[in-house]
C-alpha cells in the first residue's frame, strides 16, 4: 500500500464513509490511519488531553519519563504508517537499535547476564552460567521460529471471527505444541534455572504468566532475532508527536478531553458514539481502541450479553496490575543498561502469587528502564531519568494502594540502593508513582490490568475478543484486548486486521 492508495480512494466529504476511532493509543493511531489511507473520513476521539493511550510523558523538576510501552519491536509495523502516504519514517524519527537488549541481575547469585543482538555474545553470556545450554537455546530459536512462521507470519494480522478459521489452525498449533506453556517450552531446552527465568520471562512484558500463557508467545524469542530491539530517540512520546502530526498532515480530526459514554446503534449496526458531556457522533463505521471488557459493559451493556457465550466473564482471565515508579538521580548510573529486568530470589511461586493468589508480597521483580543510557535528554546533565515496573495484582487482588504504595516504593527504593544502584536512597528525586487504580481511572482499564485480558490459550485468536463484534457488523476492536493480543506489535497488527475486515465488507458491498 504506498501514497496512491490513499489518494485513489479519496472522495468528497459528502461521500466517503466516517469512521469513528474511540481511544488514541497505538491501535487507535494505526487505524486511524489505515482508514484514512482507504478514503474514510476519520475522527479519532480521546479522552485524556493527549493521544498515546498508555504512551503518556511525565515531566518533573528536569527529568522527562515515558510512561508506557519503551520497547520497540518489528519497526516495519510503524514504517507501513507512514508508507501508506508516500513518507518514509525515517525522515521524522530514529529507532536506535539498543546493546544489550536487556540485562538481567539476579538478587539470589548476585550476578548478571546480558541479552545481545549477537547470537555469539548471547552465547558466551550463557556460558558462564551451563554451557551446555548454548545447544538448547540455539533449538529454541529454532523452535521459537516455527512457531513465528505460523504464529505471526501467518495469523497475526489475519481475523479470527469465524470458529472454522480456528479449527483450519488447529493442526499447526498442536504440531508446534501450543497447549505447553511458554516456561513449560523453555525448559524442555535450558537447563540452568535463572536462564530458563531469563528466556521464560517475555510473557510478562504483554500480561502473562509464563506458566499459564500458550507457547505461541514463545515467538517473540525469534521476532527479536529478526528485527532486533529499538528505542526510539526522543522517547515513545516523541513517536506518538510525530504520528500525530502524520494524522494531522492527511486530514484526520483529533477530538481531546471527550470520554465516550455510549455506542449508539440502530437496525442492527453501530449507528455512533454520545460523549459524557451529551454531544453526539455518527459514523458509518466504529472502531474501539479502549479495553473490549469495558466497552461491552459500559458502553455497549445491551451486547454484553451476547458476548457470554463466548467468553463468560466468570471465566475471564485478565493481565496482572503494574506498579510504576518514576523517579530521576541528582548523580548518573553509567553502569545500568537501558533495559534491565532484576529478577528476585523468587520466580514461580512469586507469579502465582500475583496472577492466582492475588496478594501483594513482600518481595518483587522488576523491570527498570533508563533511558538515559541511550538518549541524554531525559534529563538534566550528569543526571539520570528511570522507571521502575513492577508486576503486582490487578484490582480483583484485595489491595490498599493508598496503604501499600508508598511502603511498595521504599522497598524497591531499599532493594535497588541494596544491589544495583547503590547510594541510591540518598540520589532519588522527584519520584510519583501510578498504580492498578490509576490505569483503571486514566485508561478505564477493567480491574486496572496493565493489558487487558491474559494471553492464555483460552483467550488467544478466536477465543480472544474478535476484530469485529459478532452481532455489529460495523463495530471493530483493535488493541490489546482484541486479537492478535497486546505489546506494540501486536496492537499494531489489530489495526491491519481492522482494516482487511473493513476491505472485505467495502469489497463486498461495491464488488471492488
Amino acid at each position: 500500500m504506498d501514497g496512491l492508495h490513499f489518494q485513489n480512494n479519496t472522495k468528497s466529504n459528502k461521500t466517503m464513509p466516517h469512521t469513528i476511532v474511540i481511544g488514541g493509543g497505538f491501535g487507535g493511531i494505526a487505524s486511524a490511519l489505515r482508514m484514512r489511507a482507504r478514503g474514510h473520513k476519520v475522527t479519532l476521539i480521546e479522552r485524556l488531553d493527549e493521544i498515546g493511550g498508555r504512551a503518556q510523558v511525565f515531566k518533573r523538576g528536569g527529568f522527562k519519563h515515558d510512561a508506557g510501552p519503551t520497547v520497540i519491536t518489528a519497526p516495519f509495523l510503524f514504517d507501513e504508517l507512514f508508507e501508506l502516504f508516500g513518507e518514509k519514517r525515517e525522515d521524522y524519527l530514529e529507532f536506535k537499535p539498543l546493546d544489550p537488549w536487556y540485562r538481567f541481575y539476579f538478587d539470589e547469585t548476585d550476578s548478571f547476564f546480558d541479552y545481545r543482538p549477537s547470537i555469539e555474545d548471547t552465547n558466551e553470556e550463557i556460558a558462564k552460567y551451563n554451557p551446555a545450554d548454548i545447544e538448547g537455546y540455539r533449538k529454541l530459536i529454532n523452535t521459537s521460529k516455527q512457531i513465528f512462521d505460523v504464529g505471526f507470519s501467518q495469523l497475526a494480522d489475519k481475523p479470527f471471527t469465524k470458529f472454522r478459521s480456528m479449527l483450519s489452525q488447529i493442526p499447526s498449533l498442536l504440531r508446534l505444541r501450543s497447549y505447553l506453556t511458554v516456561a513449560g517450552l523453555v525448559n524442555k531446552h535450558i537447563q540452568h534455572p535463572q536462564l530458563r527465568q531469563a528466556f521464560s520471562i517475555h510473557p510478562l512484558l504483554v500480561g502473562g504468566n509464563p506458566f499459564d500463557t500458550t507457547s505461541i508467545y514463545a515467538l517473540i524469542h525469534y521476532l527479536e532475532r529478526r528485527w532486533g530491539v529499538y528505542f526510539c530517540m526522543g522517547g515513545t512520546g516523541k513517536l506518538v508527536a510525530e504520528l500525530r502530526a502524520l494524522m494531522e498532515r492527511q486530514g484526520i480530526d483529533i477530538i481531546l478531553n471527550t470520554d465516550v459514554a455510549e455506542i449508539t446503534t440502530d437496525a442492527g449496526r453501530a449507528s455512533g458514539v454520545v460523549s459524557t458531556d451529551g454531544r453526539c457522533f455518527a459514523a458509518d463505521n466504529v472502531i474501539c481502541n479502549g479495553d473490549p471488557p469495558t466497552i461491552y459493559k459500559q458502553m455497549l451493556p445491551s451486547q454484553r450479553g451476547k458476548w457470554k457465550k463466548a467468553l463468560p466473564e466468570s471465566a475471564t482471565r485478565y493481565s496482572m496490575g503494574l506498579y510504576v515508579l518514576f523517579f530521576g538521580t541528582k548523580t548518573a548510573y553509567p553502569d545500568i543498561a537501558h533495559h534491565t529486568i532484576w529478577m528476585g530470589k523468587r520466580y514461580q511461586s512469586l507469579l502465582h502469587d500475583i496472577f492466582n493468589r492475588e496478594i501483594l508480597s513482600d518481595d518483587f521483580s522488576l523491570y527498570l528502564h533508563r533511558p538515559t543510557a541511550t538518549d541524554k535528554s531525559f534529563a538534566p546533565d550528569g543526571q539520570d531519568s528511570f522507571y521502575v515496573l513492577c508486576p503486582v495484582p490487578n484490582l480483583q487482588g484485595n489491595v490498599d494502594w493508598q496503604v501499600e504504595g508508598p511502603k511498595l516504593r521504599d522497598r524497591i527504593v531499599a532493594s535497588l540502593d541494596r544491589t544495583i544502584m547503590p547510594g541510591l536512597s540518598d540520589s532519588i528525586s522527584d519520584d510519583f508513582w501510578m498504580g492498578p487504580e490509576d490505569f483503571k481511572t486514566n485508561y478505564r482499564s477493567m480491574h486496572g490490568a496493565g493489558f487487558s485480558i491474559a494471553p492464555n490459550f483460552t483467550q488467544s485468536a478466536w477465543f480472544r475478543y474478535h476484530n469485529r463484534d459478532p452481532h455489529l457488523p460495523n463495530l471493530y476492536f483493535a488493541g490489546a484486548g482484541a486479537h492478535p493480543g497486546a505489546g506494540m506489535p501486536g496492537v499494531l497488527c489489530s489495526a491491519k486486521v481492522v482494516e482487511q475486515l473493513v476491505s472485505e465488507t467495502e469489497v463486498a458491498k461495491t464488488g471492488k
